[in-house]
């Protein structure tokens, strides 16, 4: 096989490795983020504030 195409091919695929590899690691740092963020949490304490307001409201109308 000429040593050229060899040389490409050696190329090719350490760049697609990196590539991948880098993805793979932004994809992890993007999924601890999350994890970290207090987003779900605060979500979950209006969803419960929400609830105690309407439960309050619809006892007072009735």
């Amino acid at each position: 096989m000429n040593l050229a195409l060899v040389h490409n091919r050696q190329h090719i695929q350490t760049l697609w490795e990196k590539r991948i590899s880098s993805r793979c690691q932004y994809e992890e740092n993007e999924e601890q983020r999350m994890e970290k963020s207090a987003l779900k949490r605060l979500r979950g304490e209006w969803l419960t504030r929400l609830e105690t307001r309407n439960k309050h409201l619809k006892s007072v109308n009735t």
